[in-house]
């Protein structure tokens, strides 16, 4: 179909209904069945009835394709299946708790200090959006639940230390995949060069105001130094400070944190329970990445291996240590029970947003955005614009892959300067993360209020306010030095 006003729409409903109700699940499947109503009227209406019908059909055109796809199923096997059993594991060695109780312990001594150690762990397990949330999450929960931290305020730490970490620290596979989108765009950016590109996304980190500003409000934040605050939030500190309460007392977490994790009988807990699997899954995924961007081999994406190694080598740990093979799998079997509602959630996620490209939300929102842009003002509207389309799509990626090729050339045409383009790049890249880090249909979002045990539109109502103003002063700075260049 022809991108219209109401391509946007099954976005809309969705976030709406989803602030509204706080009943997230029926937001997602209300969005999808707006797409498909969308698709009947606008996108498919030259053709007869009975096709239409079946064009149109959610399970049909939405549902079952996008389940059905590699990215669902490494949903899956990832974060669902791997981590799931990797969390059922270390319950029953009580690897993570000992982690936690031995190294964490001797950090945190408050609330102040455990979402320090939070968010530290948050900048070290950077190397992934949705990984980084699942790791810091299950890893420093025990700490700050011990110092009545809220599970709001951990989420967003661990929200914040995530996609937007990835873009500062260009250890990770952002640059190549960003970068990418960027080869050809200009003239100084030829095309299939991905190594120029991925140079050209780190000099471009500089002005990534956003992603700067996310991890100097969250350390401030952390540190109880943050000059801004907002109800939603002092609220939660307030009560979780007050009576103990780490939830509010409508919350609805995803996966259930509150249940006491008793380890298996007579298994004595190590740290080598805890650091193997996790110097598996880092150093699987770390080597061969290090190892292709220095030439030495061609593909360095082992993310898929590496989490599948890392449950392995937590059971194998476990078994070798002395527990007993079927509790071994009993925890495993119990970790992706717990998975359960998550799996749904991140399913209906997928599809609303194989939805948004159907019916090319995203391309509408950018040929509307592009007729009102000026050289000075051009980086805050295309922070703007992203941050829109991300936030409306729950994607970073998906949302450079539409923005970039439109927003360089364009920053190009009106001045001509590599340091202005790298302005509107980082522009884009902070507007991004920003949006896929503070959409209530996000991955990223989903996945880091489950593995702290919030409720998710507890953690998007309080986050968002504190996002919003690292986004508006970045947007500024992006303005400054746009006039100067």
């Amino acid at each position: 179909m022809e991108p219209s006003w109401l391509t946007i729409l099954p976005a809309v409903v969705a976030i709406v209904i989803a602030f509204a109700t706080r009943q997230v699940i029926v937001a997602l499947c209300a969005g999808i069945l707006t797409g498909s109503i969308v698709l009947f009227f606008e996108g498919h209406a030259s053709l007869p009835l009975a096709e239409r019908l079946t064009k149109s059909n959610p399970l049909d055109a939405f549902i079952l394709p996008a389940v059905g796809s590699s990215g669902f199923a490494k949903i899956l096997l990832i974060y669902l299946w791997c981590l799931g059993g990797l969390l059922g594991v270390w319950a029953k060695t009580g690897g993570a708790r000992h982690f936690a109780k031995t190294i964490g312990e001797r950090m945190a001594k408050g609330p102040r200090s455990s979402l320090l150690f939070s968010w530290l762990v948050g900048v070290i397990f950077h190397q992934g959006g949705t990984v980084s949330t699942v790791l810091a999450g299950t890893t420093v929960k025990p700490v700050t639940d011990k110092h009545r931290v809220s599970h709001e305020e951990l989420s967003y730490v661990v929200d914040s230390t995530a996609s937007p970490v990835a873009t500062v620290i260009p250890f990770n596979a952002w640059p190549a995949v960003i970068g990418g989108f960027a080869a050809g765009t200009v003239t100084f950016l030829p095309e299939g060069d991905i190594a120029k590109a991925g140079l050209f996304f780190v000099e471009s980190i500089l002005f990534n105001f956003y992603g700067m500003l996310a991890l100097v409000f969250t350390l401030l934040f952390s540190l109880g130094k943050l000059p801004i605050s907002f109800p939603r939030m002092r609220q939660a500190i307030e009560r979780s400070r007050r009576s103990g309460e780490l939830d509010a007392p409508d919350a609805e977490p995803m996966l259930r944190t509150d249940v006491e994790e008793t380890h298996e009988p007579g298994y004595s807990p190590s740290l080598l329970d805890f650091f193997v699997p996790i110097g598996t899954l880092l150093g699987v995924a770390i080597v061969p990445f290090t190892l292709a961007q220095a030439g030495v081999i061609e593909d360095g994406d082992w993310i898929n291996e590496a989490f599948v190694l890392c449950l392995l080598s937590s059971m194998v740990t476990a078994k070798v240590r002395g527990m007993r093979l079927a509790a071994v799998l009993d925890g495993f079997v119990d970790g992706c029970s717990r998975m359960t509602i998550g799996a749904i959630v991140l399913a209906l996620a997928v599809t609303l947003g194989a939805v948004a490209k159907e019916i090319h939300t995203a391309q509408w929102i950018t040929s509307t955005i592009a007729d009102s842009l000026h050289a000075v003002v051009l980086p805050a509207l295309l922070t703007a614009l992203c941050m829109g389309i991300a936030f409306a799509t729950g994607s970073s990626w998906g949302t450079y892959a539409v923005v970039v090729p439109v927003a360089l050339p364009l920053a190009w045409e009106l001045s001509p300067d590599p340091t202005y383009v790298s302005i509107c790049f980082g522009a884009v890249i902070g507007g991004g993360v920003f949006g896929d880090q503070c959409s209530p249909i996000s991955d990223t979002t989903i996945l880091s209020s489950m593995f702290t045990g919030c409720d998710l539109m507890d953690h998007v109502r309080t986050q968002l306010p504190l996002a919003m103003s690292a986004a508006g002063l970045g947007a500024v700075l992006s303005t400054i030095c746009a006039a100067f260049v």
